[in-house]
């Protein structure tokens, strides 16, 4: 296996592409670290994080309407409210599956046995009553 290598950069060297990036010599971490043949994506970045620098970093601004806004809020409860009846729902699953254990326990019988014996599966529906 080969090994990577690491590049260390000097306190001096990181300060100089902030000074760079403070004078307006380069509009970002990202033109500055092409310039400067910085190969990590996120390394100046990272630099003007840990110098206090956040003010140099590039901001996002999102623009949306008070009906988008609307939607989004909607949305995550709707997000919340399905992941509470997920849980629901699976914990409702392990509730029968731990009855049927505990019936045929009871009643002497494997449950294995059982399943195969009168659980039908959705994709193939009820079985057919065999007429006698």
């Amino acid at each position: 296996m080969e090994g990577r290598t690491y590049v260390r950069y000097s306190e001096a060297f990181k300060l100089q592409v902030i000074a760079d990036l403070e004078s307006g010599k380069y509009k970002g971490p990202i033109e500055a670290s092409r310039a400067y043949g910085i190969k990590g994506s996120e390394t100046v970045a990272g630099w003007l994080r840990r110098y206090g620098k956040l003010d140099l970093m590039p901001k996002q601004v999102t623009i949306s309407t008070v009906e988008q806004k609307d939607e989004v809020k909607e949305l995550r409860e709707r997000v919340r409210k399905l992941e509470r009846a997920l849980a629901d729902a699976h914990m409702k699953g392990l509730l029968e599956v731990s009855y049927l254990e505990i019936a045929c326990e009871q009643l002497g019988i494997d449950p294995n046995a059982f399943k195969k014996k009168h659980v039908t599966t959705l994709s193939e529906g009820p079985k057919p009553k065999e007429q006698a």
